[in-house]
């Protein structure tokens, strides 16, 4: 299994609550990508949104100057909203870091957990589905081929086009990022594409079905089984001490949760729900090395996975309690995961 990390460039903010600008944010995304190649992480993944709480928008330019200040860990995006990119210029970009980076790029693929970006390129949200469908399937055919014949409803026909330029042996890892919609999955299994689920809420256990529902989807379209692949994408922060690091992180991590949740009409986060996710049954590892291995192999157990992805700057907590969060992920508890599963 992998262990990794997904990020969307959470803002810092000032004592009145209003996002800094996000300069030094992004020169501490370099350093922390840095790190997580030196302490031996297997892949880093950062998300693209619109808005003033995150910042970053490309994740491409990140991931082309992480790509060199680092040796081998893998580098993708956590998501790129497909639905509002064109799939043309995604490859583009994402084969020129694979060039990069030596073979290390990957590109998930997702409608995104934010709406911002349709209006801002000018797509229809009535569309949703749709735009994301037919992207997906040039994506897809792009990868496979070169020059490419391609026609569909939302941008001019293809003929016998070259994309240019190509990744290293001609193909670039592709993943697509699932909420928890069966639709997603089986189209993911139609296409032959490895799953991350995400899993921000409630009992990790509910998505059970739905990794089964996958695994009979790839089956049935009878996908090559050795490239079966399921990753989950959680929340995480670590520290060494269990109670201190999850005392700390809670302001930080509940204030995000309201800020978000106040867009959405949800309710007040809550303390309660906080230690609830903290739970063996709960969807947050938040805490010291060895309870985080344990609830990682947990994880590992219940859902058989190729990767576990850590999203660890929700909020925007400071850079140096993000360095000793990777620090401890890739140096106290990569090691002990890896050493428990060659048992």
């Amino acid at each position: 299994m992998e262990l990794g990390v997904g990020m969307f460039g959470d803002n810092h903010y000032d004592a009145n609550g209003k996002p800094l600008l996000p300069g030094e944010r992004l020169k501490e995304l370099i350093e922390e990508i840095k790190l997580m190649d030196e302490v031996g992480l297997d892949f880093f993944g950062i998300g693209e949104h619109h808005r003033p709480d995150y910042a970053v928008s490309s994740p491409e330019i990140i991931l082309a100057a992480a790509a060199t200040v680092t040796k081998r860990i893998k580098l993708g995006s956590a998501v790129s909203v497909l639905s509002s990119s064109d799939p043309v210029k995604l490859y583009q970009s994402f084969a020129t870091i694979d060039l990069i980076s030596n073979g290390r790029a990957e590109l998930m693929a997702g409608r995104g957990s934010f709406i911002e970006s349709y209006p801002l390129f000018g797509y229809n949200l009535e569309d949703y589905d749709d735009l994301f469908e037919e992207k997906l399937n040039l994506l897809t055919q792009i990868n496979k081929n070169n020059p490419i014949i391609w026609q569909g409803k939302f941008r001019p026909a293809l003929k016998n086009q070259q994309v240019l330029p190509r990744a290293k042996n001609d193909h670039l890892n592709i993943w697509i990022a699932v909420g928890g919609t069966p639709e997603s999955v089986v189209r993911a299994a139609k296409y032959g594409i490895p799953v991350m689920f995400a899993i921000i809420g409630g009992n990790p256990a509910q998505f059970k079905p739905l990794f089964e529902y996958y695994k009979k989807a790839w089956q049935h379209f009878e996908q090559d089984a050795d490239k079966f692949q399921v990753g989950v994408h959680m929340h995480a922060f670590f520290g060494e001490d269990g109670n201190k690091i999850a005392d700390e992180y809670y302001p930080v991590y509940s204030t995000q949760m309201n800020r978000i949740g106040k867009t959405r009409g949800w309710p007040t986060y809550q303390k309660q729900q906080y230690d609830i996710g903290r739970s063996k049954s709960g969807h947050l590892i938040i805490g010291e090395a060895n309870e985080s291995v344990d609830k990682i192999l947990y994880l590992q157990d219940m859902f058989g996975l190729n990767r576990f992805s850590a999203h660890m700057d929700v909020g925007g907590p400071s850079h140096a309690s993000l360095m000793k969060s990777i620090e401890i992920y890739g140096t106290k508890i990569a090691p002990k995961v890896r050493e428990a599963l060659k048992k």
